[in-house]
């Protein structure tokens, strides 16, 4: 390979996330609808009966498939599954930005608008275990509790310390990062959804 093949490569080349490959890709839906005169969020609660995260509050969501063409493809289809709403119901599906987690997560979102009610809404029981809306006014006049949370790294066994300078005595750098929590009524909002709420809230009013 010499240098014109490389050049060849950097030009045809999408920048993309280093160690994508590792990466699991999923997509959610801020989905809007209107209620009593004014712009809703409309959130899930997770089934009780769900092995990760049960009772937690989200948007529709999950895991990008193969037959999904797009990150878009998956956020529409899992809120159509879970919220039981048809395709035609879910417009102006925009990008709004994604997040790469430090648990192995790239995380697209979209924002979206459904032209349904609430009532007309049929959940699936197997993944939510009811649907509540919030006013987008309640985000926009409320601040977020902000607590945060450190990770370290922890080598495992075997690890080559005897390769990297300083040894055992390596001094590793801790991350820092705030966990968000909004409270309304008797719902708490918080985690990766308290986090793309409030950087959406940021993005609409700058």
């Amino acid at each position: 390979m010499n240098a014109k093949d490389i050049i060849h490569k950097m030009k045809t080349h999408s920048p993309d996330v280093l160690g994508q490959s590792y990466y699991r890709n999923y997509s959610i839906l801020l989905p809007f609808i209107e209620k009593e005169g004014e712009l809703h969020l409309v959130f899930e609660v997770r089934s009780l009966n769900m092995r990760r995260q049960p009772g937690e509050v989200c948007f529709p969501g999950g895991r990008v498939d193969e037959e999904d063409r797009m990150e878009r493809d998956t956020a529409v289809r899992e809120a159509m599954e879970e919220l039981g709403i048809r395709n035609q119901e879910i417009t102006e599906v925009h990008p709004f930005d994604y997040m790469v987690s430090p648990f192995g997560m790239k995380v697209s979102t979209y924002v979206g608008f459904m032209e349904c009610s609430e009532e007309e809404m049929e959940p699936n029981p197997a993944e939510v275990e009811e649907v509540f809306t919030v006013p987008l006014s309640f985000f926009l006049n409320t601040k977020p509790e902000a607590h945060y949370v450190r990770m370290k790294v922890e080598p495992e066994e075997g690890f080559p310390f005897e390769l990297i300078p300083g040894g055992e005595n390596y001094n590793w750098r801790t991350q820092r990062f705030p966990e968000y929590f909004y409270q309304y009524g008797d719902k708490v909002i918080w985690g990766l959804t308290a986090s793309v709420i409030v950087h959406f809230i940021d993005m609409i009013q700058n």
